[in-house]
């Protein structure tokens, strides 16, 4: 993926959790990911979903991660654009 040329810290507010995303990843892997997250790693998402939270994140707006635990599931991160809270959460619990 494309990385931004800053660096950026991102507040999470509070943070969140699915049913999914509490049963499916551990809780180490849910603090991994969301360190990346909050240091601006966005993950397995594409270089114009990377551009796109790069972009969103010098002009406030909602930041969409993904991830993958050691058992291949999927799992997104988003925060939203006040910066009030961010959720874990899987794809179809979207």
């Amino acid at each position: 993926m494309s990385g931004t040329t800053q660096a950026i810290r991102i507040e999470l507010g509070r943070v969140l959790a699915t049913p999914g995303g509490m049963e499916r990843i551990t809780p180490t892997e849910r603090n991994i990911a969301l360190n990346r997250h909050r240091n601006g790693d966005w993950g397995d998402v594409s270089a114009e979903d990377w551009q796109s939270n790069d972009w969103a994140f010098m002009r406030n707006g909602r930041l969409f991660s993904v991830y993958h635990a050691i058992d291949g599931t999927k799992f997104w991160i988003i925060t939203e654009a006040d910066r009030s809270a961010t959720t874990i959460l899987l794809p179809e619990e979207y």
